[in-house]
């Protein structure tokens, strides 16, 4: 494992890498940091030669300092673009983003689509404004209640109001992969940036762009964040696509769906090695 910062411009990135070969390049949600990603996609990738694994962190999240000039998601794009240009300025990649990270994906798609080799989008966020979302009604699915009346950690709140599959696995990952990370957010910062330019000034909608390559989409059935539905609509982008929505799955569907999250993961893995032979 390497765990550097990059000095670009005008912000200094935290990020992690792991292995050597074809750059996989991860970028996590909104409010969490790199180990959401990281926590995830190390089990599947660490079993498979040849990928170099780059997992950061945004701005205003975990290591990475906030900067007062990021105003909004464009400015959010640019320092990802800027990271990646620094860090992979010759070579192809591989991508993935979850929630708010796949919406950064989009972008970056947009900007350079045929850098990309591959795309994951887990529980990706669609629109921005929550008001205009399609979302599911939080249900919780399966419950330890003895586990989780015993809670008394600060996080308890966050994991019983999003989390589907409620037991002492799934509190384990949700605490080290996503809680952990947001207690390290800056809030201010985030929330002056999501009431005032969450949305891209360029609608990704707006005049969309084919993207011809691998592509795996995985949905939650009970994601009350930030839905499945709206994804749909993007089904013709994608022609290599796969579009899965899992049951007893909600924002958090690669902890509570963890098998199936590494065997699509994998089969997605397979696709991009064969296209990119």
């Amino acid at each position: 494992m390497q765990t550097v910062r990059l000095d670009l411009s005008n912000v200094s990135v935290y990020y992690e890498e792991y292995g050597e070969g074809r750059p996989f390049v991860n970028i996590h949600g909104f409010y969490p940091d790199h180990r959401l990603m990281k926590g995830c996609m190390e089990p599947v990738l660490s079993r498979r030669p040849g990928w170099r694994r780059i997992y950061f962190d945004l701005p205003g999240m975990g290591n990475t300092p906030a900067e007062p000039w990021i105003k909004g998601s464009d400015r959010m794009l640019d320092v990802v673009m800027d990271f990646i240009d620094r860090l992979i300025p010759d070579d192809n990649f591989v991508l993935a983003g979850e929630s708010y990270g796949g919406y950064l994906a989009r972008g970056v798609i947009k900007r350079i689509p045929d850098r990309v080799d591959g795309l994951f989008l887990l529980c990706p966020m669609v629109v921005a404004q929550r008001e205009k979302r399609t979302l599911a009604e939080h249900k919780v699915i399966s419950e330890d209640v003895d586990f989780v009346s015993s809670l008394d950690d600060p996080g308890r709140l966050e994991f019983t109001s999003t989390v589907v599959v409620q037991n002492r696995h799934t509190w384990k990952r949700v605490l080290d992969e996503v809680i952990q990370g947001l207690r390290l957010a800056d809030d201010k910062f985030l929330t002056r940036l999501y009431n005032e330019g969450y949305a891209f000034k360029e609608d990704l909608d707006s005049a969309p762009r084919v993207y011809s390559r691998p592509t795996l989409l995985a949905l939650g059935r009970q994601d009350s964040s930030v839905g499945y539905r709206d994804a749909w609509r993007l089904v013709e982008l994608f022609p290599r696509g796969t579009f899965v929505v899992l049951d007893r799955a909600g924002h958090n569907l690669q902890i509570e769906q963890e098998t199936l999250f590494n065997t699509l993961v994998n089969e997605w893995l397979d696709r991009v090695e064969e296209y990119n032979r």
